[in-house]
């Protein structure tokens, strides 16, 4: 595979077809107060509810120690009432990077699902917060739900505590099986959120053979960071290998991970690689589904040709992974947690911190490769260690007029939004 990259000479494009950035206000915080919060998903997923009045969010007083089983509250800000916090309820699988990875169900009104452990086991819990009514899913703690809520993707939250403490759960409540590398009955279930049904669609085994080989004694691979398409048809997901699985939390220095990329049918067929050997992947996200093609396009960022030292924003169709695009050229050459505006007219992306702790956000013109500074923002020294640092973390509302982050730049752990209007 090659890469393709297309550039744009400023005389091939009229001005007058290239849509126009949009204009965003200053952030501003929605929570605050004696308590730590952050949006209680990853980035990319929608936080607000499907009337746009609350946001998903946890609230915290750890701040520079890993979760490690203790609860937080989940609850709502209240857009309409003063962003008002209204606690909901508690949940102990939760970590700074993920949180609870709480998703909005919208067949249900008033309800929405989240992550916890109960009787021992970690599981997914669909609750409608008027009522307190909830419905348990044992065993099967949710990854990625498709917007219409329909379905859950599930993955094995207690090994990947064991190689990514960060984005797993402490607790036991899955078996991690460390005793084997490639796992057959494990890996990317589905998960029916009406009738509870769950099965395997992509086990650790399956890919064996299109991985790098597990190098150490105690040698892991794992399936993680699942996104289903926004027309319900494909997965993407990544397979990672560790040689010295992070036991217990502790941190290891000089930690190598093999990653590769790949995308597959909602019921594990067709399963295809993103890229060649070596370039990895990190952040993803799949298009707007505006048409056949954008429902196949995704954003990744990865290692170009195998450069380990630079990581850049790339765009690709499946079914045409030879022809990857890089975009926004240079500017856009660090490892961002890539998002589309609702259009699909633009990407925006907010990397980790430079030598004096601040994170830049940019965003790209598709049209061409045209990048604008969305903000940066400094890192308070209590927010520094790698496992509770703060990423930004952007989504956008649905319907374009809003995006929320979280962030510390004014000394505390808080949610920010900005209004977003319409370029002219």
């Amino acid at each position: 595979m090659s890469l393709i990259t297309v550039s744009f000479a400023a005389a091939s494009l009229c001005a007058a077809t290239l849509p126009p950035f949009p204009s965003f206000s200053p952030p501003r915080a929605v929570t605050g107060g004696e308590h730590d919060h952050f949006l209680a998903n990853y980035f990319a997923i929608n936080c607000w509810s499907p009337d746009n009045r609350y946001m998903l969010t946890l609230e915290t007083d750890i701040k520079n120690t890993l979760p490690d089983g203790r609860p937080c509250v989940l609850g709502l800000v209240d857009l309409a009432d003063g962003n008002r916090f209204i606690p909901v309820t508690t949940t102990r699988c939760w970590n700074f990077q993920e949180a609870t990875m709480a998703h909005w169900v919208p067949w249900a009104k008033d309800t929405f699902v989240f992550n916890d452990i109960r009787d021992g086991r970690f599981c997914a819990v669909m609750m409608n917060w008027k009522t307190r009514r909830e419905r348990v899913f044992p065993g099967y703690p949710v990854s990625a739900v498709s917007e219409d809520g329909a379905f859950a993707l599930s993955i094995n939250y207690a090994r990947l505590y064991c190689t990514r403490p960060d984005y797993g759960y402490a607790g036991r409540g899955q078996d991690p099986r460390l005793g084997t590398v490639f796992p057959e009955d494990d890996g990317i279930f589905r998960l029916d959120l009406r009738t509870g049904e769950a099965r395997l669609i992509v086990s650790c085994a399956s890919v064996r053979d299109q991985v790098p080989p597990v190098t150490g004694t105690n040698g892991l691979s794992y399936l993680c960071h699942t996104a289903i398409s926004k027309d319900f048809r494909r997965i993407f997901f990544l397979s990672r290998s560790v040689g010295e699985p992070n036991e217990g939390g502790r941190k290891k220095k000089r930690v190598r991970w093999e990653t590769t990329a790949f995308t597959a049918t909602v019921d594990g067929t067709d399963i295809r690689r993103c890229f060649p050997d070596g370039w990895g992947a990190s952040h993803f996200n799949w298009k707007p589904n505006l048409s056949v093609r954008d429902a196949a396009t995704m954003v990744v960022t990865c290692n170009v040709n195998g450069n380990r030292r630079v990581c850049s924003h790339v765009e690709f169709v499946v079914g045409e992974e030879e022809k990857v695009r890089r975009i926004g050229g240079a500017e856009m050459d660090f490892d961002g947690h890539c998002i589309y505006s609702p259009d699909g007219r633009f990407v925006s992306g907010d990397g980790y911190w430079d030598k004096n702790y601040f994170r830049h956000w940019k965003i790209v013109r598709l049209a061409d490769d045209a990048v604008r500074d969305l903000g940066s923002y400094f890192i308070p020294e209590i927010y520094r260690h790698t496992y509770c640092r703060c990423d930004l973390h952007p989504r956008w509302r649905p319907d374009g007029r809003q995006i929320a982050f979280n962030s510390v730049h004014e000394g505390t752990r808080q949610v920010y939004v900005m209004d977003v209007t319409a370029g002219k």
